[in-house]
Formats: C-alpha cells, structure tokens, sequence
C-alpha cells in the first residue's frame, strides 16, 4: 500500500473529565494466574497480567463450541435427535436422553446459560457430523482469529491434552462472540424456559454489575475458576478474562471499575464516513468520495493523541467502480502503536463513460466531538 498522507487527531481528547493517572488510576491486584481486559471496540489490551501463558480453560471452551455451531449454517429451529455417545458427560449436564428430540436453540441455550457437557457434544455432533470433525472446525476457527496458544481437544472444556488457552486468545474470541448477534443474546440471558427445560444463567455478574452483557464461566478442579465477561457503559464495551481466579467475580468488578474510571469511549470513525475523493479515469464522474467502512470507536484516556493514517491501494480508480469496493485501509496510531484499521471504500457507483478528475484530497478529519 501507498501511505498518501497522515493527521494528527489531537485537543479533540483533551475534553475528557477523567482521573489523572497516578494512585486512582492503579490498576487493582487480582487473584487470577492470569488476566486481560481489553477494549471491545478496537481489540487493545488495557490490562495484561502474564497473558499469553497457556493454561486449562474449562466450559469458557464452549464461547467457540458456540461460535462454531452459529457460524456452520444450521437452523437454531432445527431438530436434534441425541444420539447415545452425546449423553452421560460428567460434569454439568443438560441430561439428555438418547432418541430425545430438541431444538439446537434449546441445545445452545443449555450450552452457555447452565454450561451443559452433553449439550456440547450434541451440538458438535449435529453441527459437525461428528465431534472430531467439529471440534477441528473449532481450531481453524482459532486459527483464523489470530489465537496462537490456544488448541481444542473437546468441545465443552473438561480437562484433557492439548486443550488449552491463554487469556489473550479468549479475550479475541469474546470479542468476536459479542459482534456475532445470536450468540451475544443468548449470553446475556439471565434466565429462559424452552420446551420443558428452564435455563438459568451461570454468571452471576450478570445480576451483579450494571451493564455485564455476558459472556461464559468455568470450572474443574485443574483449571480452577475461569470467566470470561463483557460490560457496557456510556459507549464502551469492555472484556475481561481471567483464568485460575480463585475470586473472579471480584476480579472482574474491580478491572471493570479501573477500566471505566480511566478510559472513555472515543467515536473515531463512523461508516459511510466520507474523508476524502480519488480521481476516477474513464467514468461519467471525475472523482468518487472515499468513505470508511465501519463504525470504530476505542477507549481512551484523556492523554493518549491519536494518529490517522489513510492507506491507498491506487493513487486513482479506472471506471467501472462498484460502491463499496475497498480502496485502501485507514490505520489508527496511539502512543505510537497501531490501535486499529478500517477499511476505505469507493463511496459512489461510477459508469465507465470518459473522464478526468483531480488528485485525492481530504475533506475533513475523521475525528468527532
């Protein structure tokens, strides 16, 4: 890519009526081995204690037996017969019987609310075929966010070699958990009744701390106490996790609290956000605005400045140009760090007739008030 040009979004911050860093900006101690909270918006991680550490994750395992199942294109309407091998897993259960019949809805709900083991394996049976072909779907799913100390050996966590995790990587799978609709509801549920079955949600922040939006818990007696949760307030969504936490809720309330008393949600970019035009050669208009392609908006304390970096494939577009069509990348800076990108596309739709236009030319910063 061609880096055309840079601004730097700075005084816009310089608002925020937040707590100077020093001893009310500490951040607290906690008790799990390992620790991440991190800002939903952009995947930086705010709080870090020996993140990458691979360790036992327990039924948090189940966010990707989840994610893999809604992302395999089965119906959450669709009847599952419960084959004889899904039944009789130790450990919580949703006591499923063989030949019974239940919804994948109701098998997804039993999976995350009461952290049912059987409702794992019936769920990567249904949606896999098998379990072994599902629970390999489940580490190319890892894979593919970028969750290099994480491997799965089951698909409800109980303890086994080569199922592991670190914080970190949990923390990226929370995050893709919560941009995925279905799942994000079903998580949050506090309580529901499907069929003869009522589903009671395992995590008691839930109840415990406005605006927790989810997301899992966990434990067996290697692993300890694992959690992995989501909180909303003003415009930012945290995520923590912590693994080996003998007090996690405690753990969780107080990283929520340090991380909402020092950042604050910053809207950088909004879709559909034009920032600029390229020229477009050969087409009925001489130019086609730039748009961003996604809404961003981080967490931020009121020191931190931010760079906009925009990224263009091409100096100039060649009619036909199809709207929506990525022409380049803007990537955010903070303290020097790359803080996240979003993609730039072709804001018009532009017919192949001959034409000439200019060069690229901003038309406003991307930062909001």
């Amino acid at each position: 890519m061609k880096r055309l040009f840079s601004i730097l979004l700075a005084g816009a911050l310089a608002w925020c009526s937040l707590p100077a860093a020093g001893a009310e900006g500490a951040a607290p101690n906690v008790s799990a081995a390992s620790a991440v909270l991190m800002d939903a918006g952009t995947g930086r991680v705010l709080y870090e204690k020996d993140g990458h550490t691979r360790r036992l994750i327990a039924s948090t395992t189940k966010l990707m037996t989840a994610l893999v199942a809604l992302e395999s294109g089965h119906s959450l309407d669709e009847a599952v017969t419960v084959a004889p091998q899904w039944t009789g897993a130790e450990g919580s259960s949703l006591y499923l019987r063989p030949g019974e019949e239940i919804t994948l809805e109701a098998l997804l709900y039993g999976l995350l609310l009461r952290s049912g083991n059987d409702a794992a394996l019936a769920v990567a049976g249904c949606c896999g075929g098998t379990v072994e072909r599902f629970v390999d779907r489940m580490n190319r799913r890892a894979q593919e966010l970028g969750m290099l100390n994480t491997s799965f050996a089951n698909p409800n966590g109980l303890d086994a070699e080569g199922h592991y995790s670190s914080a970190c990587d949990m923390a990226v799978l929370a995050r893709t958990c919560l941009e995925n609709e279905t799942l994000a509801k079903i998580a949050a549920t506090k309580s529901i009744t499907l069929g003869t079955r009522t589903f009671t949600n395992h995590n008691k922040l839930l109840w415990r701390y406005e605006g927790c939006v989810g997301l899992k818990t966990g434990y067996t007696e290697k692993a300890g106490r694992t959690l992995v949760s989501a909180a909303r307030r003003d415009g930012l969504t945290l995520i923590c996790v912590t693994l080996n936490a003998p007090s996690d809720w405690a753990d969780h309330t107080a990283l929520f609290d340090w991380g909402f008393a020092c950042y604050q949600a910053r809207p950088l970019a909004g879709a559909g956000e034009r920032v600029g035009q390229l020229p477009v050669s050969g087409g009925l208009a001489p130019v086609c605005p730039v748009e961003t392609g996604a809404d961003l908006v981080a967490a931020l304390t009121p020191e931190e400045r931010v760079e906009a970096v925009y990224e263009l494939d091409e100096a100039s577009l060649a009619a036909p140009v199809v709207r929506g069509t990525q022409v380049g990348e803007v990537v955010y800076y903070v303290n020097s760090k790359e803080l996240a990108r979003l993609p730039l596309t072709a804001g018009w739709s532009v017919s192949d007739i001959r034409a000439q236009g200019g060069g690229f030319r901003l038309w406003r910063s991307v930062c909001k008030n």
